[in-house]
């Protein structure tokens, strides 16, 4: 691979105020926080006495020395630990930005204790557990040295060296887990591919596997507008950072760069807990992705029918992951074996949702995939190919600049699984297409159904989710590609997951259909009798952006879109419909 010499770097900004919290300044030593003990007044205070070790040295393999804070239980008693790896401030807990989130979404700041790093196990909770909780800052952010990287296999072996220090810790058993949601869980893939000798479970809650195919470059589009937020709003400290923006323009195809931000999913063997849902718009596929292509054999899946920062926290959820832990980490024989290996969700999006439904897999072995056919001259989705070709057409800079197909159902009719579409396009006075599909639930009536996926439902969360902030309101699934990338990686590719290779550029000339294929988020969604199904195909962001204040990417796109229908061009979209 030649990323390192592809990596590019600028210099790291100064520690942002709103990121800093009560902990946050360098002040090393060994402290005792006794039970009761408040760090402020929105947090929960202490049930046990705690002790810290606060900004530890660990030297990495290469010299490079991070600073770590160590939450462990008072007394000699040698615990097991659980890693949190983020370039979020080990001491962010008690920040103005950390709790803004909260707010956004609708946590009470109470619910935690402060001490947690943002997105992380919560100290207070584990440490009354009988478990140590490090929260390290790692390479480049705060007072730690080196440069920042993102999302690469540099932060998996830099991970490593820091279980295997925390392994031979006096007050460790030896035993180290790691947990977190979205930044914590991907380096979780990382970390486990590297295989530390001493890191014996990991519980990755929703988190992106491939920084091309996930965060930059989605369906082959520029869309950067996350990285841009995540690049100047979490990288700081000493030196330089890794200037992601920078790379995606000058290494738009598939490089070294790119695949050294792909976990080796072959060597993550340790006991895996994911946790996934169907409505994260930078989460979803990526999770799913890695649940499907690990090679851990004891890994259990759930898929739940919130956000991850509220399912994370909740206490129910809190005590099952304390019973995968418990099991792994400190041998209890506590049955987690016989937990369902999948739990998933179906959404109904009137307030009927099913949650923790067992299955072997996912998609579930009842499940069929099944095709829908396109039919332009009716605009319904059918169950067999129109025998007339017609198209259907709207030009991008026109209103609609999108086409639609209906399905009604007469019976009652669940998804889940892989959606996915399989079109035969043209392009009209332009030489590529930027596409975007969606599929939604309407009511009986014709009416959109959606559902807020968060405690927040406030009129301000309804004018965030009119158009964007997707983390807060679940509209349906969606897919999007360029189509001059839709050369298929035949490796990768699956009947139900098509996996592009983004490895060319296959220009469109005047005239020509061509055939693509376009994957859609999972879905777990129940129809009623006389419920549709719609699916649209436009020229722009049908969602908009994963959360408030990202610019959003606008589709390059001129002329006229032409989705073919029937005959020799038969369109489809696949849905998993589960038969029993």
């Amino acid at each position: 691979m030649v990323s390192e010499d592809q990596q590019m770097f600028v210099p790291s900004h100064p520690l942002p105020g709103p990121r800093s919290g009560v902990l946050t300044a360098f002040d090393p030593g060994t402290r005792t926080l006794a039970a009761g003990f408040q760090v402020a007044p929105p947090f929960k205070p202490l049930p046990v006495d705690i002790v810290l070790d606060k900004d530890v040295a660990v030297q990495l393999r290469d010299g490079v020395t991070i600073h770590v804070d160590v939450f462990r239980p008072a007394g000699t008693e040698q615990v097991p630990v659980i890693v949190a790896w983020s370039p979020y401030g080990k001491g962010q807990g008690t920040s103005v930005s950390v709790m803004g989130v909260f707010g956004l979404v609708g946590l009470d700041n109470s619910i935690v204790s402060g001490l947690e790093k943002f997105e992380a196990p919560d100290p207070a909770y584990w440490c009354a557990q009988g478990y140590a909780i490090c929260n390290p800052d790692i390479r480049g952010v705060v007072d730690s040295e080196g440069d920042s990287v993102l999302w690469d296999r540099q932060e998996g072996r830099d991970c490593y060296d820091l279980i295997e220090w925390l392994a031979e810790q006096y007050w460790c058993t030896g035993k180290v887990g790691m947990s977190g949601t979205s930044y914590l869980a991907v380096s979780q893939w990382f970390t486990a591919a590297e295989q530390p000798p001493h890191l014996v479970a990991i519980n990755p809650w929703e988190g992106v596997s491939d920084v091309y195919r996930d965060l930059v470059m989605r369906g082959g589009m520029p869309d950067t507008g996350f990285a841009h937020q995540l690049q100047d709003g979490s990288f700081f400290g000493r030196n330089n950072k890794e200037d992601i923006l920078a790379e995606v323009e000058k290494y738009p195809l598939m490089t070294g760069l790119w695949q050294n931000k792909i976990p080796d999913f072959a060597r993550i063997t340790v006991p895996a807990y994911i946790v996934a849902s169907y409505s994260n718009t930078l989460h979803t596929a990526g999770t799913f992705r890695a649940w499907r292509r690990i090679a851990s054999p004891d890994k259990w899946l759930r898929i739940h029918n919130t956000q991850e920062w509220p399912d994370y926290y909740d206490k129910t959820n809190v005590e099952d992951l304390r019973r995968f832990f418990d099991h792994y980490l400190k041998d209890a024989d506590n049955g987690w074996e016989q937990t369902p290996r999948v739990r998933y969700s179906v959404l109904d999006l009137e307030g009927g949702d099913q949650v923790n439904l067992p299955a072997g897999t996912f998609p579930p072995g009842d499940v069929t995939s099944t095709k829908f056919y396109l039919d332009a001259r009716t605009r319904t989705l059918t169950g067999t190919a129109p025998a007339e070709a017609t198209e259907a057409t709207y030009a991008v800079q026109a209103n609609p600049d999108a086409v639609s197909f209906l399905a009604r159902f007469d019976d009652e009719t669940v998804l889940v699984g892989y959606p996915k579409a399989h079109l035969f396009v043209e392009a009209r006075d332009a030489d590529d297409m930027d596409l975007f599909v969606l599929v939604q639930k309407l009511d009986a009536h014709g009416t959109p159904l959606q559902a807020f996926t968060v405690p927040n439902q406030s009129a301000r969360a309804h004018d965030l989710t009119d158009h964007g902030a997707t983390i807060l309101r679940y509209k349906g699934s969606d897919g999007r590609l360029r189509v001059s990338a839709r050369h298929l990686d035949e490796t990768l590719t699956t009947d139900d997951v098509p996996a592009h290779s983004f490895d060319r550029i296959e220009k469109l000339s005047p005239g020509e259909i061509v055939e693509i294929e376009i994957d859609l988020f999972p879905v777990g969604l129940a129809f009623h009798p006389g419920e549709q199904l719609r699916f649209v195909v436009s020229s722009r962001n049908l969602l908009g952006t994963l959360m408030p204040g990202i610019r959003e990417y606008v589709g390059a796109n001129t002329g006229t879109h032409v989705v073919h229908t029937g005959g020799q061009h038969a369109s489809y979209l696949q849905l998993p419909l589960r038969t029993r």
